[in-house]
């Protein structure tokens, strides 16, 4: 459809959105009231991921589907990766007037989309104008009365591992900021990010210890395991995949494919602690939680320091 939101209104904007809504059976009440209603099980697991237009994505980068896959994949990300089952999300779009009604229908679709791939309802949310797109989703998960998977929880002699790509996301960013649009399969992955829906679950499972979703790099973020847990943990690089196409990037730019993967985000795979001999299949260990040692909590890599930037910081 052609036209502007100006022309389309608030509440036209609300309509289209939401003509088509399919939604699951744990929601009692749907969007149209003040608030939506929602069955859980067991515990209720809560999250907030904003995505701001020219922060997190450039809309001559990202079209307007993927900013629905990529705001909804790392909001429910964080669900999965407390070991909860994600079941509903609601979104505050935030956009300025002159965003065409075109923009709009695919960023619906893009969000219909990855809600169906990871079986989640959407149940509301709010609009307003703004200078620019801001999306903001709040995803709501169900414990289904497992205990939740902490930052806290991993123990000396627990195996370290990897579940879904990293580096991926981070190559794309490369291609792209060069103003390239190949290697095709990194700028898709930038674009829009392949969860591992289930993880969590599978992950608890298999008596996880600790966990978290990789948004800011592998190292980054098992810093946050690190010392939460109070102990050191150690990657083993010959342990981590390089595949193809980040090998070709290097090749082409100079970028260290091994510090893609070690410090790129936005991929949204999951890194988690097993107890020995409890690692699923699926997973590829990667490393190991050792004992402080007089040191302080902290990741190294082959047993090192990592002396460059461990990945992706906002301030």
């Amino acid at each position: 459809m052609r036209g502007t939101l100006a022309e389309l209104g608030e509440f036209g904007l609300i309509e289209r959105i939401t003509q088509d809504l399919v939604t699951g059976p744990q929601v009692v009440l749907g969007p149209g009231d003040d608030a939506a209603v929602v069955s859980v099980d067991g515990g209720v697991v809560v999250s907030t991921d904003a995505m701001n237009e020219n922060v997190h994505f450039r809309t001559d980068w990202v079209a307007g589907e993927d900013v629905g896959h990529r705001c909804i994949g790392r909001a429910l990300a964080d669900i999965e990766a407390m070991g909860a089952t994600p079941t509903a999300v609601v979104i505050a779009l935030s956009t300025p007037e002159t965003t065409t009604i075109r923009w709009i229908e695919r960023f619906t679709q893009g969000v219909m989309e990855e809600c169906e791939t990871a079986h989640v309802s959407l149940v509301g949310g709010d609009v307003s104008r703004a200078e620019m797109i801001s999306v903001a989703v709040t995803a709501i998960g169900q414990t289904g009365g497992r205990a939740v998977i902490t930052r806290s929880g991993a123990q000396i002699g627990d195996t370290v591992a990897l579940k879904g790509r990293l580096g991926w996301a981070a190559a794309g960013l490369a291609v792209l900021s060069r103003g390239f649009r190949s290697p095709r399969a990194v700028v898709s992955a930038y674009q829009r990010p392949r969860i591992s829906y289930g993880a969590g679950v599978e992950a608890g499972r298999h008596q996880a210890t600790s966990m978290i979703d990789v948004s800011d790099g592998l190292i980054a973020d098992l810093r946050h395991i690190a010392t939460a847990s109070g102990v050191l943990i150690n990657i083993e690089t010959n342990q981590l995949p390089l595949p193809e196409p980040l090998q070709t990037l290097g090749h082409a730019t100079g970028k260290d494919p091994l510090e893609l993967v070690l410090t790129g985000g936005e991929d949204h795979g999951f890194v988690a602690t097993f107890p020995e001999g409890r690692c699923p299949r699926t997973w590829q260990p990667i490393g190991q939680v050792l004992a402080l040692d007089g040191s302080d909590p902290g990741v190294l890599v082959d047993g090192k320091e990592w002396l460059k930037s461990p990945g992706w910081t906002h301030f």
